[in-house]
């Protein structure tokens, strides 16, 4: 089924496209993009220079109200707080995917995410959790655009339904195995 509505949005630098990672969030888009920029990021290598990726995050958030941007998604695995970076370095809201890279199963990047000091908030959604933070972005740009709210709506009501045939295969079959 076709994923909800496009919001105006830019991946926030970080370590490549890992599954389910901010890549996951624009290809859930479809159709074109509001008026404003187009989607597209930038990746930083791991180098020694620690502090690269959060220059490139800082450069990105700074100027990203004037450039059109109305809500950043930021992704980052392990100990990374890109997210937090971003949301440092700007007024727009901030949604933060935590990305599972190594042995904590994404625990980390969570708590990295979540962790964030008071007047910088980020919201976090779960790890891996690209196709929810588009979600949330349609969302809070549906707030003051009736076309995205119609379309959001529309994308909910299609969830309910593939819910509620997913609950009837279930039912029938608990039917025909005698348990239900």
């Amino acid at each position: 089924p076709p994923g909800p509505p496009t919001p105006t949005k830019h991946p926030s630098p970080g370590g490549g496209p890992p599954r389910g990672g901010p890549a996951a969030g624009l290809r859930l888009a479809r159709g074109r993009p509001p008026a404003g920029p187009r989607p597209g990021g930038r990746r930083s290598p791991r180098s020694p220079v620690a502090g690269l990726a959060h220059s490139l995050a800082a450069g990105l958030a700074a100027g990203a109200r004037e450039k059109g941007f109305r809500v950043i998604i930021g992704g980052a695995g392990g100990a990374a707080h890109l997210a937090g970076a971003l949301a440092a370095k700007t007024t727009l809201p901030v949604i933060g995917v935590p990305i599972e890279n190594g042995a904590l199963h994404g625990v980390d990047a969570l708590y990295s995410t979540v962790q964030m000091p008071p007047g910088v908030p980020v919201a976090t959604v779960a790890v891996n959790g690209a196709q929810n933070a588009a979600i949330l972005a349609v969302q809070m740009l549906a707030l003051s655009d009736d076309r995205l709210a119609e379309a959001m709506a529309s994308y909910k009501e299609r969830l309910v339904e593939q819910v509620e045939a997913k609950d009837a295969r279930a039912q029938e079959r608990l039917e025909s195995e005698g348990l239900s």
